[in-house]
């Protein structure tokens, strides 16, 4: 790497990781009684050990202490004076408040949402946009029952699985959690839809299990508006009904004000139909509910539409973090690795939206992985990665012969 023509003094890890300010984090674990009885290992020290684990996508403690062991001298330059072993780093998950790790979070997020919600290429330029937040859960399936509820059962032994329900709110021009909330698996996901967190004049693009006509009637009160799918089974009272057809005779939209009447609560709406056509598919009916009477019934669709990013952002943290594998068995520990995944994306969503060059995530995370603990600069490297690629397969076709003759009279001389 000698010949690198992007090398820098410091591993790319300490160089991801240049926005965590080591006396503040380890102020806030105080603050979270995680500094409680420690004598090295304190919140700042977990917290990259951590998050190296993440990154890497190591699967177990051991990985972790041998991985570690093998990069102790370049570790010092980041930060780790000395390798914590197994048992330090799963006390350490026990002990320390998982409420420490969400506060670093939020924290990062706080600090560089201007920078996400900057980045027009991945969030697209619509007015409405800035103004959209969507809701969703995804699941994250645990082996045990015992610790968080599960919902549903085996299909083939009967016994049912636990798992933790991550609750999410993200703003559409951001492309990561700004609200995040954990329950077991069994809770129902309209717990989020508080609508005092919303300010006037926001959309709120969710799911239909949010349906919900009393948050909806405070939603309209407070000037928001959302728009998520129609249920099968609600009832309602036709106030107005209108058809938009193509010159080909064929329904393109179908436009109605309806009532909803329930528990003393009359909630006016809007449903509009559209016909969603997906290549290799049937064109399907979908219907969808809104509070708002006025904005194009294109847009309505498009805002809902909208609601993939939110699928894609779960995706994308199960498929490039460990999530399958937990270091901890505790309630603690599984939300201590939770929030560090969370952090981990943070950071190189934060990278991704600051390069000139583009790079799907998966690639990003993978290139990161590879050279995590190599001297290089960050911005230049993965900026014009090819170049410095070039250079190192020179550098490996340039490398003398090994002399094995040599090296075998060596071995015999020890």
């Amino acid at each position: 790497m000698g010949k690198s023509t992007h090398f820098f003094g410091q591993p790319v890890y300490g160089q991801l990781i240049k926005s965590l300010d080591r006396d503040k984090i380890v102020e806030m674990s105080r603050k979270n009684g995680g500094e409680k009885y420690v004598k090295s290992f304190d919140g700042y020290t977990h917290l990259l050990t951590m998050l190296y684990a993440v990154v890497m996508r190591f699967d177990s403690l051991r990985e972790i202490e041998a991985a570690m062991t093998a990069e102790v001298r370049k570790l010092h330059h980041i930060g780790i004076e000395k390798v914590p072993k197994r048992s330090t780093l799963s006390d350490a998950n026990a002990r320390r408040p998982e409420t420490f790790f969400e506060e670093v979070y939020h924290d990062l997020y706080e600090s560089n949402k201007d920078k996400l919600s900057s980045d027009s290429r991945r969030n697209g330029t619509e007015e409405w946009i800035k103004r959209l937040r969507i809701i969703d859960s995804t699941t994250i399936t645990l082996f045990s029952n015992a610790i968080f509820k599960g919902v549903g059962r085996h299909p083939k032994t009967g016994k049912k699985k636990g798992g933790i329900k991550v609750h999410s709110v993200i703003h559409a021009n951001e492309g990561v959690h700004c609200d995040v909330r954990f329950t077991s698996a069994a809770t129902n996901d309209s717990f989020m839809l508080a609508p005092s967190h919303f300010s006037h004049d926001e959309i709120v693009a969710l799911d239909r299990a949010y349906i919900n006509y009393e948050k909806f009637e405070k939603l309209t009160e407070r000037n928001v508006t959302y728009v998520t799918k129609m249920k099968k089974s609600l009832k309602y009272d036709v106030l107005v009904d209108c058809m938009d057809m193509n010159p080909d005779g064929q329904m393109e939209y179908r436009e109605q004000v309806v009532v909803f009447r329930k528990d003393g609560i009359n909630h006016i709406a809007r449903i509009i139909t559209y016909v969603d056509i997906k290549k290799g598919k049937a064109p399907k009916l979908v219907s969808l509910l809104t509070n708002d009477f006025d904005m194009p019934m294109e847009t309505i669709v498009a805002i809902y539409r909208r609601r993939w990013q939110i699928e894609s952002l779960f995706k994308q943290i199960k498929q490039n973090f460990p999530l399958r594998y937990f270091y901890g068995e505790s309630a603690n520990a599984i939300k201590i690795q939770i929030w560090v995944t969370l952090i981990a994306n943070l950071l190189l969503s934060i990278l991704q939206s600051s390069l000139e060059r583009r790079w799907s995530f998966s690639g990003l995370a993978t290139m990161v992985r590879i050279v995590m603990m190599e001297y290089l600069n960050l911005n230049t490297f993965f900026n014009m990665p090819d170049a410095d690629m070039k250079l190192m397969l020179e550098t490996v076709a340039e490398s003398p012969p090994i002399d094995v003759e040599n090296i075998k009279g060596g071995l015999s001389q020890t």
